[in-house]
């Protein structure tokens, strides 16, 4: 097995100081125990901040050192403006509430991005210090998103792993971010990104499609030349654990001080942050009250609010807020004998808590937005008598997996309020049938098998796919030599994707001057010839390139035209299924707005570069399926390009330049043949013995040489034209 770098904010471990004596201590919570096994089993390091340790002497310092390095911990320093700024500042202030959907609460101008980079750049060094071949490294949580990326230019064969404990938005929401593009390709840093949930994956690969223009196919994302998997890996707890809690006998005996008889008892127990959704919590416990006036001084409501962020002003505020609705409904309905809401503002140890979900008829979780919500899980595991009821907010990950809680939509008060009627009133039968299934889904997938998952996959997925990889550097050196030290050179370029980028449309990719010039420069060279060999109008082509001493190429070769000549076509098909073709790309480019129709001479083209991406792409895979129908036993071929579907007779491809360029040439030239699509694969499949073929940007290729982009293309054009 290979050794494992976990990465957090955080190290598992709290560290204290109390009468010169320092203790290290093992934390409590979901990713500690999570982690803990496979840390163990699998003898790497854990990686994170240890805490603030500047009021540690030199000496305290050292031992907390030797202690973290006993436990196999590895400290990343920050200093007290660094956690202010990077943590509370970038982290929690812009985004927490914008990946929970609270846009309203970032600030006015969103700061101290750039220490946040720079302590993402500080993990990164630290990981890469330990690293050794073969290891894998799981980073985990928004505060560490540029980690990825960051240690994949320290180390560009690690495997690298993140997970994403918080929800991803919907790219309208995580658009506002204005380092947007920087958090998304810190992220593509890695070989797998996990998620709680298929919406947040979902979400995810709309964000990179729509702001980075790579899109996701299935579970994965073609990225430069490597390919990143997406997951979905729903984070469980470590439900034998709490079970063997909650039959203590002291747990049992708590829980059973917590029922008052004649009472029904409801709880919550949540961090005091505005995602978890307490204010509109209590007021569907009002509203409940207020219609069922039968159930006063019969029910009582147990919130805890574990303390968060207190030196922040949005939580002192929101903690005033809870704290108002708390008296409020207090002085509404309480009565000497009665208090209709205990309110704990602190802390609770994990036997208190198990013992309020012991004692509780229903437990309440109804974040405004939450990525899991483990407080669902400990609830159920928590009861081995089998009862209770789980009210679950539809806006928390959990909701995903556990369909048999009683699931609301936080923000309808009254609905809310219903459903906590109904918890309080369901049948013993259904509240056990219930319970039940729950039960069966938290401990067949808890936190063990949540990391055996993760792991398992990362592991599968490897270092980056030789298919995708990029030619190394010499590979290309070598071409470029080979090709300046041939008696000929013959040189077939694609246009589009090759010598320039992707347009909006397809207007808009006429050449510049520097390929005008690179193209002229290449012609003069002596004894070279080259063909630019397109899927464009021959209009098009001799608008922008006829001035130029260069063979062209017009729609996939049916139009040829040698330096200077005159073009030359092959024979017009019988093309009965144009029109017919035609009317179904019109009815797509009108209600797929920012489509367009392109004519051929015998091809037709629907582009959607410029359309909405996402529903652009639906709309491409249906045009897909209506074309194969219509098309059915007809010689045509349909070709789905980038962000184009193009319909062309058989026989007409890029293939029928070759043998024109090599007429031209003369049998003894070295043929190079540059593409990015696959219509350049016929291209390819055509080239005689000896010739090279370069692949541009990503994709599969029979190509045995691959570059990155564009750019790289013309860089290594130039590098020919400027040999003698």
């Amino acid at each position: 097995m290979p050794r494992l770098l976990i990465v957090s904010n955080r190290l598992p471990v709290t560290v204290k100081a109390e009468d010169g004596a320092v203790s290290v201590a093992p934390s409590t919570g979901g990713l500690a125990t999570g982690m803990s096994g496979p840390h163990e089993r699998l003898g790497g390091l854990w990686i994170g901040w240890p805490g603030d340790l500047t009021g540690l002497s030199a000496d305290g310092r050292a031992e907390v050192e030797r202690r973290l390095a006993e436990l196999r911990l590895a400290p990343v320093a920050l200093s007290p403006e660094e956690v202010a700024r990077y943590y509370e500042g970038y982290s929690n202030g812009v985004l927490w509430p914008l990946f929970h959907y609270s846009v309203a609460r970032l600030p006015q101008e969103v700061r101290d991005f750039d220490v946040y980079e720079a302590v993402n750049a500080r993990f990164a060094d630290a990981v890469a210090a330990h690293h050794r071949p073969g290891d894998l490294v799981w980073i985990h949580d928004y505060q560490l998103m540029l980690v990825p990326r960051l240690l994949r230019e320290r180390i560009p064969d690690a495997r690298i792993g993140f997970f994403l404990h918080i929800p991803f938005p919907s790219s309208e929401i995580f658009r506002v971010l204005p380092q947007r593009e920087r958090i998304l390709e810190g992220l593509l840093g890695a070989d797998l990104v996990g998620f709680h949930t298929a919406t947040y994956l979902r979400h995810f690969a709309s964000s990179v499609l729509r702001l980075l223009g790579a899109a996701s196919e299935v579970d994965r994302i073609p990225w430069g030349e490597r390919e990143v998997r997406l997951g979905v890996f729903p984070m469980g707890i470590d439900a034998a654990q709490l079970a063997e809690l909650a039959e203590t006998p002291e747990v049992r005996a708590v829980a059973h001080a917590h029922r008052v008889p004649g009472e029904q008892l409801l709880v919550g127990v949540d961090r005091l942050d505005y995602s978890k959704g307490i204010p509109r919590r209590l007021l569907a416990f009002e509203a409940m009250l207020r219609a069922h006036p039968e159930l006063r001084e019969r029910v009582r409501l147990v919130q805890v609010a574990v303390p968060s962020r207190e030196n922040v002003e949005a939580y002192r505020e929101y903690r005033d807020e809870v704290d108002a609705l708390v008296g409020r409904i207090h002085g509404e309905f309480a009565t000497p004998a009665w208090s209709p809401i205990h309110y704990l503002y602190r802390g609770l140890s994990q036997a208190e808590i198990v013992a309020l979900y012991r004692a509780a008829d229903a437990v309440l979780v109804t974040p405004l937005r939450d990525g899991m919500n483990l407080v669902a899980k400990e609830f159920v595991a928590s009861r081995p008598d089998g009862d209770g009821v789980l009210v679950l907010s539809e806006l928390a990950g959990a909701a995903a997996e556990l369909a048999e809680a009683l699931l609301v939509n936080p923000y309808d008060v009254q609905q809310t309020a219903a459903a906590f009627h109904r918890a309080l009133t369901l049948p013993e039968e259904e509240r056990r049938t219930r319970m039940a299934a729950l039960r069966q889904r938290v401990f067949g997938y808890d936190v063990h098998a949540w990391t055996r998952a993760f792991l398992a996959r990362l592991e599968r997925v490897g270092t980056p796919g030789e298919a995708l990889a990029l030619s190394p550097p010499q590979a290309v050196r070598s071409l470029v030599e080979r090709a300046r030290a041939a008696p000929r050179l013959a040189l077939l370029l694609d246009y589009d994707g090759t010598l320039v980028p992707f347009a909006p449309t397809p207007e808009l990719a006429a050449p510049d001057g520097a390929l005008l010039d690179l193209l002229r420069r290449l012609a003069a060279r002596p004894r070279t010839q080259v063909d630019v060999v397109s899927g464009r109008t021959r209009g098009t082509l001799q608008r922008w390139l006829g001035a130029l001493p260069v063979g062209l190429h017009a729609e996939h070769g049916f139009w040829s035209r040698a330096p200077g000549g005159e073009w030359q076509g092959a024979e017009v098909p019988a093309v009965a299924w144009r029109e017919p073709v035609l009317a179904v790309l019109r009815e797509f480019a009108e209600r797929t707005p920012g489509s367009v129709v392109e004519e051929k001479t015998v091809g037709v083209a629907w582009h959607y570069r410029t359309a909405d991406p996402e529903y652009a792409a639906a709309q491409a895979k249906e045009l897909t399926l209506d074309l194969r129908t219509l098309l059915a036993n007809v010689p045509v071929e349909i070709l789905p390009g980038d962000k184009v579907i193009e319909v062309r007779p058989q026989g007409i491809h890029k293939g029928r330049a070759v043998t024109a360029a090599i007429g031209r040439a003369g049998p003894e030239a070295l043929v190079v043949a540059l593409g990015d699509d696959r219509t350049d694969e016929d291209l390819f499949a055509a080239l005689p013995p000896g010739s090279a073929a370069v692949h541009v940007g990503p994709g599969p290729s029979r190509a045995p040489l691959r570059i990155a982009d564009f750019r790289a293309a013309r860089a290594l054009l130039a590098d020919i034209a400027d040999a003698r």
